[in-house]
């Protein structure tokens, strides 16, 4: 039996299970969310539910696909291929756990994969999805470039994450989380915007929720 420990992705933290069963239990999670973030939980369920939108032979590259959150807004027999990807095997193993539990496991491909160096062509996907992983990437900028690169012309890429100026009340969850090794170099919410629109995306949106931003851009046309 694995024990979760207290340190960073590679180590299986504690947070790796704490998190998808507040995301999964809407009553108890939405407090606790509200408590210790200042945020609505229910639009990070409004992201995921976007990937049940999508028709037929859509692709999906959900990263990091952690313990499989974002699978929630999967629905069964919809048709699309979603690529789960993360640079723990561990997560992507409760990735798929939580797919079979959904009834989904036949739409998903999980896939090792660094963010800086996504092993998918130009143009690969209809939707990216990133929730809550863009404060967790070591080098933030790159993972922006990368998501963007993969993306379609005229897909959406969209996310949350922490960001470095939602306010003094949510830094020692900032530095708490680098000290656990869970938190990487993070960034502002102008960061984010600005390394979107240089990667090429357009329409960008950024609307923050408490100390959860949520980002929202469109793969440009390549005419």
């Amino acid at each position: 039996m694995r024990v979760p420990g207290l340190g960073g992705w590679s180590e299986d933290p504690l947070w790796s299970y704490v998190y998808p069963w507040l995301v999964g239990h809407d009553r108890v999670g939405g407090l606790a969310w509200r408590a210790g973030l200042g945020s609505d939980l229910g639009l990070l369920h409004e992201t995921a539910a976007e990937i049940g939108t999508l028709p037929a032979g859509s692709r999906v590259l959900d990263i990091p696909s952690g313990s499989g959150v974002a699978l929630r807004g999967l629905r069964p027999g919809q048709g699309i291929a979603l690529f789960a990807a993360d640079i723990s095997a561990t997560m992507l193993e409760r990735t798929m756990a939580t797919a079979r539990e959904l009834g989904v496991a036949d739409q998903v491909t999980p896939v090792v994969a660094d963010v800086g160096a996504l092993p998918w062509a130009d143009d690969s996907f209809d939707l990216v999805i990133s929730l809550t992983g863009l404060h967790c990437f070591p080098d933030p900028r790159r993972a922006v470039e990368e998501m963007v690169r993969v993306l379609r012309p005229g897909g959406v890429l969209s996310g949350s994450s922490l960001f470095t100026d939602t306010g003094p009340r949510y830094v020692p969850v900032q530095v708490v989380g680098r000290a656990a090794g869970i938190l990487g170099p993070m960034s502002t919410t102008a960061q984010c915007r600005d390394w979107l629109t240089a990667a090429g995306a357009v329409d960008v949106q950024l609307t923050l929720s408490g100390g959860v931003g949520y980002f929202r851009a469109v793969g440009a046309s390549t005419d």
